[in-house]
Formats: structure tokens, C-alpha cells, sequence
């Protein structure tokens, strides 16, 4: 379960990088951005529990940022990361001096999060076995990526001073910069040595870039050495191979996508139910009883209950479900139950008991996975986006704090010509629209939204103080999925959004995503990558695409079976769908092959995610069907725009050249 949401603020991609992934690893989710702009997008569109702004950015300094959000928002807790100690009038809640490890920001977020007057109590966040094991090998493998490019950082580093001394002032500011981005991320990926020889040489700069002292070329160089001094010393430990895991940690499994209890009086069903579920990648626990499923519970994080209907006698299960919601933590657990009978009153019960599935016995491995795969869903669920267009601005803002919570975010609109900006713009999963408004009326903006490929599934609510016969005909016939009578009843509208919210999503699941590694597909996936595309060119950002293709994977299915093959793209599809940002596109093309777009990505920062990517599937170790170990990679192309191409043609095009330059040099590398 998540712990919060944290935007992060820095201009700096290697601290991003680093930062983040030690956040996610303890259970936040972490929305990156690199600008006020993109920062001001997140906080419209999403509910953030805190947000980490750093001091040195390229607009303006962060602490106008601050500022800014405290207006905005003055509840949000903010921590604030700076070189230089804070001003003591900044609005923060918490400061933190640069370079700071990981493991100190977290510390300072979690103080933040605490302290919070209306915060509700965390529960703690249980970390599944191994964790640590795996947050260490992440972290070791992005401090050697750091490490392998410290000589190209100094490299710049020297160029930018040489010319500056040659008397280029924007060269001057280039290498302040630099110095500055040395300071603050080298130590926070552990070399200390280089971040302190950097802070010194950034220090000497400051004052001549302000234009406040002389430049002082003779201690600029000499700080200079001093950094070379300190990146030599570190780079050949940076490279130095791991020591060997010990036998028993080399030999750790994949983390499961999820974990159920399933309870049931029959043994050998017991034993098939836990052997689909390892052959799913999903962690399966069992109980015999009502007070074996409640004593499991207790000591168990679980995503979901599936309940034999008829436990310990004839509908025992819903008596089950009861004792399990009854336990402190477990009111909202996500339930389903299985049984022989399947008539319309057990099923009517089952839901009354607040089931969200019911299953026939036997099921499939495929029910299973589908059914914890909701289970999950429900446990953590997604964060939805509403966008109301309404002319009366007092409408929008009733509408707003009537649905707005902390898994729906409101955008109101009040300009109907500003529909298709706002649709690009916020990407909603529902509209509620008003019938009577200046300019184009109601109906006429729904079969305009309908007309739009991207958004024909779209769900459309009207809203209007008209329900009669001919109106109702008409709402249907433009395209609305429902409408709501005004004066909108608060309950009545979130019952009906919330309803909507959850059959689209389930729609969209079942057309949209692979059935084996829950990616999109490739329909959706160029449906989606083209709007992205057009957005990231409006608002002037990159776009990397990277075609995967799992190496050798012919051999996989001839020498360890085709469920092992199953396996291995399962496997990789969660790291996929784990590993990146909400914004950012995943794709199972085809075959063993995959797709990720990433948004705003630098062709360096693109090659560094699927790195790590990559690292991380290298250590997981599969088994085949006769019981053998064995493990796979995978090779990568990359094209990132608009060096590369401004279609999604040609950077498709270019992505899969370079993919097959890869695989044809031995495979296991990234080619861009």
C-alpha cells in the first residue's frame, strides 16, 4: 500500500534519479518534475501528501516557488533542499542542506508527514521479504552508473571553464551549474570527496557569476584539480565489480504481484489454487477455516480475501468475510468468493457481504490472476481526473468540492472553446458537461468529443435542469453515457461518477491491456503515444521511445518450456509497470518484444532508466519446468525526440534499427 504521493522538484536528472527510486523503494510514489511548469501541471491535477522543492532551479530560485504553493495550497508540507541554509522567513516544513543522502530525506519527509495536525495515523508500511536485499542492489546499481560518468562530467566541467575564461559570461554560468549539480548529487550517491571539492570550486564561482566579485582564475583551477584529484580516486571504485551475493541471495525469487488468502476445507484444491498462483507470480497463502483465515490475516499483508461461499457450512464464507472486516485494518480488505452454486441468491449475498467477484469452483489460473489483479487495483487505487465544463463559475466550484477527495482531482472549465486544450491538458477520466451554455451547446461539444478517436470511451455526464422525454433521447443520442438532474445531489453525483469510474476503467483494462503482462497494447499504445507526442511538442519537451526485445528468448521456451517463458515476460511487464512514471507509456508490442515512451526524457536519462531496468532483471532468477535455474536480459533501442524525429513513425522506425544493432553485437546493451 502506498505510503503518500511526493512531487519532486530538482532540476537535476541524476538527483532525481537516485532520490526517487530510494523513495519508491520505501513505499511513496514520486511524481518528477524538472520546472515550475511542470511542477504547477502535477499539483492541478493531482493530490499530492507533500512536496520536495529544491532551491537551484533553471526558471527562478525555488523559494519563489514555495511562495507561490503557499498561497495555493497552505497545508501542503513542504520540504525545502538548498546548498545555503534557508531564509528564516520561507513557509516550509521541514530544510534540508545539500548534498543529503536518500536515507536523510526520507527521514526528513517522514517528520514532515508526522507532524501534519490533520494527517490521519500511517499505518506502517510492512516491506515484503527481501526488500532491503533489492532496494541495495537498485541503489549499488545506480551509484555505479553515477560513478562511470563522473570523467565525462568533469570533462565538461573543464570545457565549460576554459571557455568561459576565454571570457564567455553564459559560460561562466554553465559551469556554476555544473559545479553546483556536482555538489549536491555526488554526495547523495556517496562520493563525498567529489561532492565537497566541487562545493568549494562552486563557491569560488558564485560571486563571479553574480557579477559581485573578480574571477580569481588562479583558485578557480586549482579548485578544478582538486575536483580531477577527487573524480580519478573515486571512478576506479565506482567500476569495481560487486562481491558475489552469498548462494541463498543470488537464488531470490521474483517479488509477487500480489498476495491472497484463499480458504477453502479441501487440502488438494488448496494445493492446485497455491501452484496457479506461483505459476501467475502471485503469492498465494491458505486457510482451512474461519479462525485459520483470521489468524493469517493478522500477521499477513494481504491484497484481497477469496472465500469458499460455504466455509465450515452452508454459507459460512459470508460469516468468514465478516470476521475478517471486523479486525483492525482490514474494514476495506478487497474480498471475492468461489463456490458450485452460482443461482442469482448466492451471488445477490455474496455481494451483500461486499464481494467484488464470484468465481465458479473450480476456477482457472487465469480467474485467479484477474481476480487479484482487482483485488489490487482496489487496495491501491488509481487516481482519477474530472473535468467540469460549466459557464456559471459557481456551478464549477459546488461541483468541485463535491467530488473532490483524495483519489479524484477536479478541473473546472468555464470557456467552452478551451474544451480541447483542457482535454490534452489534464487527460480526464470523466466529463461533466452542462447542456446550456454561450456558444456550441451541450450536445453539440459531446459529439464533438466523440468525433475525437482518443476520446470516443470517454464517460460523459450532463448536467442540466431539463429531464424530460425529449431531452433524455437527445443527451443519448449526442453520446452521453448518463445525466444528473440540478440541483445535483452531492451523494447521487459521486455514486454515479464513482459507478462510471469503475466500468470504464474495467472496459478499458479488458480492451486495452495484454492479458499476460497487463501492458497495453499496441492499438491503444500508438493511440495514446500520438496525443503524447503532440503534447510534449506543444509545451516543448523530449519524448524517448525505447523498443525492448528479451534476448534469446526462442531459447528460453525450447530448453526451459513455454509457462518459464510465461514467466519471464510477466516478469518483465511488472518491472514495466513499476519502474516508471504515471505519465510514461508501456507497451507489450508483441512476442518477447516491448515498447516504453517516456516523457521529458533526455536521451541520457532515458538510456539510465532502462539501465536500471535492465540490472534489475538480470538478477532475477527464473525457474523452468523441470525445476532448473536459469536468467535472462534484455537488449534496447532508443530514439528520442526531436534529435531523432518528430513522427511516431520514423522514431519507431529508428527505436527498432538500433534494437537489432544491439541484439546483432551479443545483446544485453542499449543502443541509441
Amino acid at each position: 500500500m502506498s505510503r503518500g504521493t511526493l512531487l519532486f522538484l530538482e532540476a537535476d536528472e541524476d538527483l532525481q534519479s537516485r532520490v526517487a527510486a530510494s523513495l519508491r523503494a520505501q513505499g511513496f510514489e514520486v511524481e518528477s518534475a524538472y520546472s515550475f511548469r511542470e511542477a504547477r501541471t502535477l499539483l492541478a491535477c493531482l493530490k499530492v501528501d507533500a512536496a520536495i522543492v529544491d532551491e537551484h532551479l533553471p526558471e527562478q530560485p525555488g523559494a519563489d516557488f514555495v511562495q507561490e504553493v503557499r498561497q495555493k495550497y497552505p497545508a501542503l508540507p513542504l520540504v525545502f533542499t538548498s546548498a545555503e541554509p534557508s531564509p528564516p522567513e520561507l513557509a516550509v516544513s521541514g530544510t534540508l542542506r545539500k548534498p543529503y543522502t536518500p536515507e536523510e530525506l526520507l527521514a526528513c519527509v517522514e517528520q514532515v508527514l508526522a507532524s501534519r495536525p490533520t494527517a490521519p495515523a500511517m499505518k506502517e508500511f510492512p516491506e515484503h521479504p527481501g526488500a532491503d536485499d533489492e532496494v541495495d542492489a537498485t541503489l549499488r546499481a545506480l551509484r555505479a552508473e553515477y560513478g562511470a560518468r563522473l570523467a565525462e562530467k568533469l570533462r565538461l566541467l573543464t570545457g565549460h571553464l576554459e571557455r568561459a575564461r576565454a571570457g564567455s559570461t553564459e559560460e561562466l554560468r554553465e559551469t556554476f551549474e555544473l559545479a553546483h549539480k556536482l555538489h549536491g548529487t555526488a554526495g547523495s550517491y556517496g562520493f563525498n570527496a567529489v561532492s565537497e571539492a566541487a562545493g568549494r570550486l562552486e563557491n569560488l564561482l558564485k560571486p563571479a557569476r553574480d557579477g559581485k566579485a573578480a574571477v580569481d582564475w588562479s583558485a578557480l583551477e586549482s579548485a578544478l584539480r582538486e575536483v580531477a584529484s577527487q573524480v580519478a580516486s573515486a571512478v576506479p571504485a565506482a567500476l569495481a565489480p560487486e562481491p558475489a551475493p552469498p548462494a541463498e541471495e543470488a537464488s531470490r525469487p521474483a517479488q509477487p504481484a500480489g498476495t491472497v488468502l484463499v480458504a477453502d476445507e479441501d487440502p488438494a484444491w488448496l494445493a492446485e489454487v497455491e501452484r496457479m498462483g506461483k505459476e501467475h507470480l502471485l503469492r498465494v497463502v491458505t486457510a482451512r477455516s474461519t479462525e485459520e483465515a483470521v489468524a493469517v490475516a493478522r500477521r499477513q499483508e494481504l491484497d484481497g480475501a477469496l472465500l469458499h461461499v460455504n466455509l465450515g457450512g452452508r454459507e459460512g464464507g459470508f460469516a468468514t468475510a465478516a470476521r475478517l472486516r471486523d479486525e483492525d485494518g482490514l474494514h476495506s480488505l478487497p474480498l471475492a468468493f468461489f463456490g458450485t452454486e452460482g443461482d442469482v441468491a448466492y451471488r445477490v449475498a455474496a455481494t451483500q457481504a461486499g464481494a467484488l467477484l464470484y468465481l465458479p469452483r473450480p476456477f482457472s489460473a487465469k480467474d485467479l490472476s484477474e481476480a487479484v489483479e482487482r483485488m489490487v487495483a482496489t487496495r491501491r487505487p488509481e487516481h482519477a481526473c474530472v473535468l467540469v465544463l460549466d459557464d456559471d463559475p459557481e456551478a464549477v466550484r459546488v461541483l468541485e468540492a463535491a467530488l473532490t477527495s483524495e483519489q479524484v482531482s477536479v478541473v473546472g472549465l468555464e470557456d467552452s472553446s478551451r474544451l480541447v486544450e483542457a482535454l490534452a491538458t489534464h487527460r480526464p477520466d470523466l466529463l461533466l458537461l452542462d447542456v446550456e451554455m454561450p456558444g456550441p451547446n451541450g450536445f453539440d461539444l459531446c459529439r464533438m468529443v466523440r468525433s475525437m478517436p482518443e476520446w470516443r470511451e470517454l464517460p460523459i455526464l450532463f448536467i442540466t435542469a431539463h429531464t424530460g422525454v425529449e431531452f433524455r433521447v437527445a443527451a443519448f443520442q449526442a453520446g452521453a453515457d448518463d445525466y444528473l438532474a440540478k440541483p445535483v445531489l452531492r451523494e447521487e453525483l459521486r455514486a454515479r461518477v464513482q459507478s462510471r469510474f469503475e466500468r470504464a476503467r474495467l472496459t478499458r483494462e479488458r480492451a486495452e491491456r495484454d492479458s499476460l503482462t497487463g501492458l497495453l497494447l499496441r492499438r491503444p499504445f500508438l493511440e495514446n503515444l500520438r496525443s503524447r507526442l503532440a503534447d510534449t511538442q506543444r509545451q516543448g519537451r523530449t519524448l524517448a521511445l525505447g523498443f525492448l526485445d528479451v534476448d534469446r528468448f526462442k531459447k528460453v521456451n525450447d530448453t526451459h518450456g513455454h509457462l518459464a517463458g510465461d514467466r519471464v515476460l510477466m516478469q518483465l511487464g511488472r518491472l514495466l509497470a513499476t519502474r516508471f512514471r504515471k505519465e510514461d507509456l508501456r507497451c507489450r508490442w508483441g512476442g518477447e518484444e516491448f515498447v516504453v515512451a517516456l516523457m521529458g526524457a533526455t536521451p541520457r536519462g532515458a538510456r539510465d532508466i532502462l539501465a536500471r531496468t535492465a540490472a534489475e532483471l538480470a538478477q532475477v532468477e527464473f525457474e523452468g519446468d523441470k525445476g532448473e535455474r536459469f536468467r535472462v536480459t534484455f537488449s534496447a533501442g532508443l530514439a528520442v525526440t526531436p534529435q531523432d524525429g518528430t513522427d511516431v513513425e520514423t522514431l519507431l522506425r529508428l527505436a527498432d534499427e538500433r534494437l537489432y544493432r544491439a541484439k546483432a553485437q551479443g545483446g544485453n546493451r542499449i543502443e541509441s
